[in-house]
C-alpha cells in the first residue's frame, strides 16, 4: 500500500486504547497530526484512564459506534484484532478511506527517522526504555514507541509508552509474535534473545534471519544460544560473563549481586546500579548500553542514566511491603519470563510465593510442557506456585486444557503448587502460607484487568 505520512492530517484509529494503537496515535498527534480514535472500552459517559490520557494529548476519543470516521478522515489504521465486519471498517470503505494495519504504519514511520528495532522473545520493552533513556541523557533527544509505559513519562500523567523525539533516533519494539518485525528495515536492529514462545523456534529462527537481513547494523546477545547463531557484528554485540567466548565481544557484563530489589554489576568492567531486580536485567541494560556505545555515547554517560531508570508498567513493579511480605506485579507470560521473574525474586526474601494467570487456551496448551519445566527448574524447595484459570478473552477457542493441568505437572516433579481456580478466592488461600519473610509475585499479561487486579490484592493484604 502506497501511503505518503506526509500528507496525511487526519488519521482515525479503531482500537485506539490498545498498547500499541496508543503509542503510535500519540507518537503521530506529536508530530502535528490531528488523530481521532475509537475502543470498544470506551463508553458514553463512562470514565476511562486511557481515554482521558489520550485527551489530554489531544486526541479525540469516541465509542465504537463509526460516529467518529468523517469525510475528513484521510487513514484508518487497524489492529490484528479489528476484523472486516466491524462497522467502523465498514464505513471507511464506503468513504474509500486507505486502511492500514498498526504493524504497516509503524514500518512507515521507521522509515522517517534513523530507527533502532529492538527485536526478541524477552525483555523488549525494558531494553527500549533503558536504550531511550541512555540516548536522551547522552543529549541525542531520541523518540521512542513503545509496548509499555515508561514510569518516568507516567508520572507526567501520560499513558507514557510513546515520545516525539527532536532529534534522529527513533526506538521501536519489533514484534515477532504477529511476524511485523520482517516489516521493519531499521538503521539498527537489536536481537536480545530467542526462545519459544508464540511459534516453534525454526518459524521463529527464520523471521529474526529476515530482521537479520533488513538491519543495516545487526547487534545480537551472544549468550542467548538462538541467538548466537544470527550474529554477524562481533564489536557491537553483547554477552554475560557466564559464556565461554565473552571475551570475543563488544560489551561483557559480570559480577552480578543482587540486594533486596537492587542490582548491581560490571560492564567491561565499569560499574553499573539497577534499581530494579533481577539478572535478566542486567542482560537488557547491557543489550542497551551495547547499542548506545555503537553510537558513541560512554559508560559513565550510561551508568549514570541507568542509575536513575525508574522502570515500565508492570515489569518487575514493587508495589509495597506489609507484615514481613512484599507484593510484586509482573507482566511474565512466557515460560522463561515467569522463571526469570520468580528468580529475581529470590534474593529479597527466603520464600517466594509466585502466581500466573496464563492467557489463551492455544498458547497454553502450546507451552504446557515449558511452563513446567522452566518454573520448576527456578523453584526453590519452599517456593510455591499457584495459578488461576486461563484468561479467556472471547472467540472460538477450544477449551480442552486448564491450568491445574501445569499445577499437577508441576507437583509431579515434586514442587508446591497450588490451583485456585477464580482469582478474586486466591488472598484468602494464601493467608496461610505467607511468612514475616517472602514475597508475593503476581504474573500475567494481556487481560486489561490485571493492574486493577494486583492493586486489589495489595490494598487487601
Amino acid at each position: 500500500m502506497n501511503i505518503d505520512l506526509s500528507v496525511v492530517k487526519q488519521p482515525f484509529f479503531i482500537g485506539v486504547a490498545g498498547a500499541g494503537m496508543s503509542a503510535i496515535a500519540q507518537y503521530l498527534q506529536g508530530t502535528g497530526m490531528q488523530v481521532s480514535g475509537s475502543d470498544r472500552f470506551f463508553a458514553a459517559g463512562a470514565a476511562n484512564d486511557v481515554q482521558q490520557k489520550l485527551e489530554q494529548e489531544g486526541i479525540q476519543c469516541f465509542v465504537q459506534d463509526g460516529s467518529g470516521i468523517t469525510h475528513a478522515t484521510d487513514l484508518v489504521v487497524v489492529s490484528t484484532a479489528v476484523e472486516d465486519t466491524v462497522a467502523e471498517v465498514q464505513k471507511a470503505k464506503a468513504l474509500n478511506i486507505s486502511i492500514i494495519k498498526r504493524s504497516e504504519l509503524l514500518a512507515l514511520i521507521a522509515t522517517t527517522k534513523k530507527t533502532i528495532a529492538v527485536g526478541g522473545t524477552s525483555g523488549k520493552s525494558t531494553t527500549s526504555a533503558m536504550l531511550f533513556d541512555i540516548l536522551e541523557a547522552a543529549g541525542l533527544g531520541p523518540g521512542i514507541i513503545s509496548g509499555a509505559g515508561l514510569v518516568s513519562l507516567i508520572k507526567q500523567g501520560k499513558i507514557g509508552n510513546a515520545k516525539v523525539g527532536k532529534g534522529d533516533w527513533l526506538v521501536i519494539e519489533a514484534d515477532e509474535s504477529d511476524g511485523s518485525i520482517v516489516q521493519y528495515k531499521p538503521a539498527i536492529g537489536l536481537l536480545l534473545n530467542v526462545d519459544k514462545d508464540h511459534k516453534e523456534i525454526d518459524v521463529l529462527m527464520d523471521v529474526f534471519n529476515t530482521f537479520k537481513q533488513n538491519s543495516a547494523v545487526f547487534i545480537v546477545n551472544q549468550g542467548n544460544a538462538y541467538a548466537k547463531t544470527l550474529s554477524v557484528n562481533g564489536d557491537h554485540d553483547f554477552v554475560s560473563a557466564d559464556t565461554a567466548n565473552a571475551q570475543t565481544v563488544g560489551y561483557t557484563a559480570a559480577n552480578y549481586t543482587q540486594q533486596g530489589f537492587v542490582s548491581r554489576f560490571t560492564i567491561n568492567n565499569h560499574p553499573f546500579v539497577l534499581q530494579i531486580a533481577g539478572k535478566h536485567n542486567m542482560e537488557n541494560a547491557l543489550a542497551a548500553v551495547a547499542v548506545a556505545g555503537h553510537l558513541g555515547v560512554s559508560l559513565d554517560v550510561a551508568a549514570a542514566a541507568l542509575s536513575q531508570y525508574e522502570g515500565i508498567y508492570r515489569r518487575n513493579q514493587v508495589l509495597g511491603k506489609k507484615g514481613g511480605v512484599w507484593v510484586v506485579d509482573d507482566f511474565a507470560h512466557n515460560p522463561v519470563k515467569c522463571a526469570a521473574a520468580i528468580a529475581s525474586c529470590q534474593p529479597v526474601a527466603a520464600k517466594v510465593i509466585a502466581w500466573f494467570q496464563p492467557h489463551g487456551y492455544g498458547p497454553t496448551r502450546f507451552l504446557r510442557n515449558d511452563f513446567v519445566e522452566e518454573i520448576s527448574k527456578t523453584l526453590r524447595p519452599q517456593d510455591e506456585i499457584w495459578m488461576s484459570e486461563i484468561f479467556y478473552a472471547g472467540g472460538t477457542a477450544t477449551k480442552d486444557i486448564s491450568a491445574a493441568d501445569l499445577i499437577n505437572d508441576i507437583k509431579a516433579k515434586g514442587k508446591h503448587a497450588y490451583f485456585v481456580e477464580h482469582r478474586n478466592d486466591l488472598l484468602q488461600q494464601l493467608r496461610s502460607h505467607f511468612t514475616d519473610d517472602c514475597v508475593l509475585l503476581l504474573m500475567g499479561a494481556r487481560d486489561p484487568s490485571l493492574e486493577a487486579f494486583a492493586k486489589e490484592v495489595w490494598q487487601q493484604l
